[in-house]
């Protein structure tokens, strides 16, 4: 294959000179198990698209500063590789910021290590960071450009940054960063169509798109306030929606839908669907929202986002209305059309070997002396669970103190508060609950505070979402100090020491056995479960919560074993029964 080009010619993209009409789907690699890319992908090209568009999350890339990984479901390279052998061309939105509900909006952590960082503007720290991470990320992406005989035809310029600030020194520093690591293609900028968002968020010179999910005319309208000139394109064509925690599952009209899709291809613009293939948000990755300040809300571990093709790579309903209108506007591939995958129903698994959280906690983490509580990112800890311990036993402390509020000052995000090793409340940055009373005997009490983060934010100015306790704890008027502090490593349970099950309440973890005769992809139901964490075979699946509404956790087929599969579960509160089932169909309620 020669090099390429791909080019702008009055209002149209032009591919080695012809017209071309972008019709992209996003697809991030990084939500879908590596050996589904190739599944996914032929599933794309058959519903009538020529693109796909993927993210960069920086975090997974480098969990710790200069670790980078780029192998097994990192293998980007390979992943875009894959995408132009089978003839689809290739969109690349490489952050540093991403948003896409993704914890820190893809932003590694440990950036929020020291108090004075400051992200997504020219700030030296931060600029550092992006530089070291664009020099080990840009030069494998640069042979794949079609400049080069690559797929690769745009790349953005960080994302949506009219929502968020004003600094255009900042832009024109990652286009010239971009440029000086031979990114050559067309180079964009994708924002909502507002003013605020198309002046604050764009750079002369650069490639303007928008985002938005209906009211095409309107937005393109403004769009071309900016950009009189050049094609028009919908960056992210909202066909769908993601959950919160709490709230009802979120689904559009197939139908619907479509018309609102055939309304940009009507006025002959360009599109990428967010999403074609949403996936999952595997592990402790997602995000939250803080939108409107300060309402907290946590994002489901599925990112099924009622996209085309479902999260376990089924095409809904949507995806032959979506493949009738792209009939309109560009010839279909001869390519099968897709039906559901078989999938297993194993039923009940028992859950009948178990240990108490409390009871392994010297496994699970060794502690940190500490004058106060510090969040996990300044202890060089990402994600999951941090426990705070200290002893309220006052000099003088003679009599009890009756009843005195306990404070936990800006918990990040959801506490559970035990005296004497009895639970004693929950406390929910969500819920906007921060005090308790408690008793403190006259001898004293053990407290321990256990501390999960439910998703750093990814959207909005507060970004710099610190987890643990970020402030103080204070009984009554008096500031607590002298802390342990535990960061809790859930990365490798196989040294827990399991015993048949004593007791159903929690923090406990536990363990079942089941066996498979083949691998096929299956869901994960937990009736009777509160709230937790879900292992396959030491794959940490995501979070499940009774507040719904997702009921069900996704297990693609390729981590499962023919033959035994261990399943454990990390629940923080109670079960009514110890066993869970696997059945043959999702419930995102």
């Amino acid at each position: 294959m020669e090099n390429s080009l791909f080019t702008i010619s009055g209002d149209q993209f032009h591919f080695d000179g012809q017209p071309f009409r972008i019709l992209s789907g996003a697809m991030h690699y990084f939500r879908v198990h590596p050996d589904y890319w190739e599944d996914r992908l032929l599933k794309l090209q058959a519903m009538g698209l020529n693109t796909v568009e993927t993210y960069v999350a920086w975090n997974l890339h480098e969990p710790r500063p200069g670790e980078f990984h780029f192998d097994g479901g990192l293998d980007i390279v390979r992943y875009l590789t894959l995408a132009g052998s089978l003839g689809l061309k290739v969109i690349v939105r490489p952050g540093p910021y991403i948003c896409s509900e993704w914890d820190f909006g893809g932003l590694p952590s440990w950036l929020l290590a020291g108090l004075g960082m400051r992200v997504r503007c020219a700030y030296s720290p931060y600029l550092v960071a992006v530089e070291r991470f664009f020099g080990a990320l840009l030069p494998r992406l640069a042979p794949l450009q079609v400049t080069h005989s690559g797929p690769v035809i745009a790349m953005q310029v960080e994302n949506e940054y009219g929502s968020y600030g004003n600094d255009k020194t900042y832009l024109r520093h990652l286009e010239e960063l971009l440029r000086s690591h031979g990114i050559d293609v067309l180079l964009f900028t994708s924002d909502g169509p507002n003013d605020q968002m198309l002046q604050f968020g764009t750079l002369p010179g650069v490639f303007k798109m928008v985002n938005f999910g209906s009211l095409a005319v309107d937005a393109f309208s403004k769009l071309r306030e900016y950009q009189p000139e050049g094609p028009l394109m919908c960056a992210e064509f909202w066909n769908g929606w993601f959950d919160h925690w709490g709230e009802d599952h979120h689904t559009r009209d197939p139908q619907e839908a479509a018309a609102a899709l055939n309304e940009i291809l009507s006025l002959g613009a360009s599109v990428n669907l967010y999403m074609f293939h949403g996936g999952t948000n595997f592990g402790l990755m997602s995000g939250a929202n803080e939108a409107p300040y300060p309402n907290y809300r946590a994002t489901i571990t599925s990112y099924d986002d009622d996209a085309p093709l479902d999260e376990a790579g089924d095409p809904t309903p949507k995806y032959f209305a979506f493949r009738e209108v792209l009939s309109r506007y560009a010839t279909l591939p001869a390519l099968p059309l897709p039906g559901a995958s078989p999938k297993l129903a194993l039923g009940p698994v028992d859950m009948g070997q178990a240990i108490g959280f409390f009871e392994v906690l010297d496994r699970l983490s060794k502690p940190i002396s500490s004058a106060t509580p510090e969040p996990m990112e300044r202890l060089g800890y990402n994600v999951g669970f941090i426990l705070y311990r200290t002893q309220v036993d006052v000099p003088g402390l003679k009599v009890s103190l009756g009843k005195v509020p306990l404070t936990i000052r800006d918990v990040h995000d959801r506490a559970q508060v035990f005296l004497r090793g009895n639970p004693i409340a929950v406390l929910e940055r969500e819920l906007h609950q921060d005090s308790i009373d408690v008793e403190i005997p006259s001898g004293g009490a053990q407290l321990d505070i256990l501390v999960e983060n439910m998703g750093r934010v990814n959207y909005g100015p507060g970004l710099a979402d610190r987890k643990g306790i970020t402030d103080a704890v204070l009984l009554g008027l008096q500031m607590l100090f002298d802390w342990k502090i535990y960061p809790i490593r859930l990365d490798d349970l196989s040294t827990l020491p399991f015993v048949p099950l004593k007791s159903l309440a929690g923090p406990s973890f536990f363990r079942g056995t089941f066996t498979a005769v083949e691998a096929r992809d299956t869901f994960l139901a937990l009736p009777g479960w509160t709230k937790g964490l879900a292992w396959i075979n030491n794959f940490c699946l995501g979070r499940y919560w009774n507040r719904g509404p997702q009921k069900t956790l996704y297990i693609p087929a390729p981590l499962l074993r023919v033959g035994e599969n261990e399943l454990i579960l990390f629940e923080l509160h109670q079960a009514e029964k110890a066993a869970v089932e696997l059945v043959d169909r999702p419930d995102l309620g």
